[in-house]
């Protein structure tokens, strides 16, 4: 991430926390008020009730200089990612705004959040599948119903995303 997008992000969560201080109870406060909405580059986005909020912390600016330009936000997950089945096949999983999951292998819904790093995909037949960053590409980790995002992968492949920008 730029120097310029760290000061922006930076004053933007300093207006929120000074924002913070004239936030109501829950009870107090009408619908959408008093809520901070977050929006990650993969395109999710978390809600925040200002009440619970004690204070926003930042790194010191030493310890974010030595952070990687993109460590300090998630890569963008959504959209078409073509990887394999571990079988020398591609097949296509679509990663919508919102945690939508649609794999067209079996035509299959899920769900998906970004956590520890990757987009962790939980599909409604019990299969998990994993899309995360290596270095400068991506792989896709495969996990058979019953399993777990810690267990050893059933497959490793490559992943690709075809759409970058949200769809």
């Amino acid at each position: 991430m730029c120097k310029y997008t760290r000061i922006a992000l930076a004053a933007a969560l300093a207006s929120f926390c000074a924002l913070s201080g004239f936030a109501k109870s829950p009870s107090a406060a009408k619908a959408g008020e008093g809520t901070i909405v977050i929006v990650f580059k993969d395109g999710h986005r978390q809600t925040f009730n200002l009440a619970d909020i004690e204070r926003v912390e930042f790194p010191s600016p030493n310890v974010a200089a030595n952070l990687p330009s993109d460590s300090l936000l998630p890569p963008r997950f959504i959209g078409r990612w073509k990887v394999g089945d571990g079988s020398g096949n591609d097949f296509y999983i679509t990663l919508k705004e919102g945690g939508s999951a649609m794999r067209s292998l079996g035509d299959v819904h899920g769900h998906w959040v970004y956590f520890n790093g990757e987009a962790q995909i939980t599909w409604d037949d019990g299969a998990q599948d994993a899309i995360r960053r290596v270095g400068s590409h991506y792989e896709k980790r495969a996990f058979a119903a019953g399993k777990t995002f810690t267990d050893e992968p059933d497959n490793v492949t490559g992943a690709q995303n075809t759409t970058p920008h949200p769809i």
